[in-house]
């Protein structure tokens, strides 16, 4: 099949190892293309393997406030920018662009740390303006991504969210969640914290071409047992389902999760903006050739005939009669499983400002 998009040929010096994207196309934003191009010498290569960098970000303030209908927070936080998951299909990549650098590869490898995220928060809370709401973190790029092992960002921005006794809610597939139930635990307790899990398929060798450095499946489910176990309420995320690859296990995926001890669910089928889309094509022309034309029919016959319909009230659930037929069987295994839509709500009236040393206290 030949693919409607002009990717640039990946760097035949680069060597990829659990990468998802094979190239680093420019971002929209950019005025120039740029390409690898043979020398005229026939001399090879030097062969170099692509390596995560990591720069640092100090951020003036870090409470994002969002007013899109649909998606079920008004604010949220990122500790970081990019993701080493490497998932080829993340709605995400594009916000690279407004970097300078590309939704490809340079998402993946070129990721942008925000240690000071903790004091700059903190700060924000203190405002005598600031009205509690529940912070969603992990809308973007996930909070627990490997380089949280070594960074230990979300684990302060959750100490002073602790502190403060403000409510927080988590969307993660990163596993270094379960070193933070230390947190977590009497938090989730006081009715201030709530987890997401996102598992896209229970196949592992899909999953490991889908979201290369992202745990396995089976790895989630445990996180999904041992935060349930530790009296965390936890949402499993069939997303996105991709028609013609995962869409089939559905029923599966929420079988899992319940016995795991998953309280609520959310499904939503995959969509493709801007730069995703050429990428996620050619990822299929990598991985699975003979399912190109399927897979990006289905998407369109979901997306109105295209891979992304970004209008409101459609870009989450999508439209026609396979978006219908998907919504269909999720209700009824939701039903039959005995899931909620929702976990339940945080409770928001038990945030305080803790006095610093030195504060005088009040008597009244």
């Amino acid at each position: 099949m030949s693919l409607p998009f002009d990717l640039p040929p990946a760097n035949p010096s680069e060597r990829l190892r659990a990468r998802g994207a094979a190239a680093r196309p420019v971002g929209r934003f950019e005025p120039f293309a740029r390409a690898p191009e043979h020398d005229g010498w026939d001399i090879p290569e030097e062969e170099r393997l692509t390596r995560t960098e990591v720069s640092v970000e100090r951020p003036r303030s870090v409470i994002t406030r969002n007013q899109s209908p649909d998606v079920p927070f008004e604010r949220s936080l990122n500790p970081y920018r990019g993701c080493e998951h490497g998932c080829i299909y993340c709605f995400a990549r594009p916000s690279h662009g407004y970097l300078g650098l590309s939704a490809g590869l340079d998402f993946e490898t070129r990721l942008i740390a925000r240690p000071e995220t903790p004091q700059v928060l903190e700060e924000e809370l203190r405002k005598k303006s600031y009205h509690p709401n529940v912070l969603a973190i992990g809308t973007n790029t996930d909070p627990y991504q490997p380089l949280e092992r070594k960074m230990e960002i979300m684990r302060a921005v959750l100490e002073v969210l602790q502190a403060y006794r403000h409510p927080v809610s988590i969307v993660t597939r990163g596993s270094t969640i379960l070193r933070d139930l230390d947190i977590l635990a009497p938090m989730a307790e006081a009715g201030l914290a709530q987890v997401g899990v996102s598992v896209t398929t229970l196949d592992a060798k899909l999953a490991r071409d889908l979201e290369p450095r992202a745990p396995s499946p089976p790895t989630r489910i445990r996180m999904i047992r041992e935060l349930s176990r530790a009296g965390i309420p936890v949402r499993v995320m069939a997303a996105p389902m991709i028609p013609g690859l995962t869409d089939h296990e559905l029923e599966a995926i929420l079988t899992e999760a319940r016995r795991a001890g998953a309280k609520a669910a959310s499904m939503m089928p995959v969509r493709l903006p801007h730069e995703v889309a050429p990428l996620f094509a050619d990822w299929m022309e990598r991985h699975h050739p003979g399912k190109v034309e399927k897979v990006l029919g289905r998407i369109r016959d979901m997306r109105g005939g295209k891979l992304n319909d970004p209008r409101f009230g459609e870009r989450m659930k999508g439209e026609g009669e396979m978006a219908e037929l998907l919504q269909q069987r999720f209700k009824l295994s939701c039903k039959r499983l005995g899931f909620s839509r929702h976990l339940p709500d945080l409770d928001v009236t038990q945030f305080r400002v803790p006095p610093r040393p030195g504060d005088q206290l009040e008597l009244f």
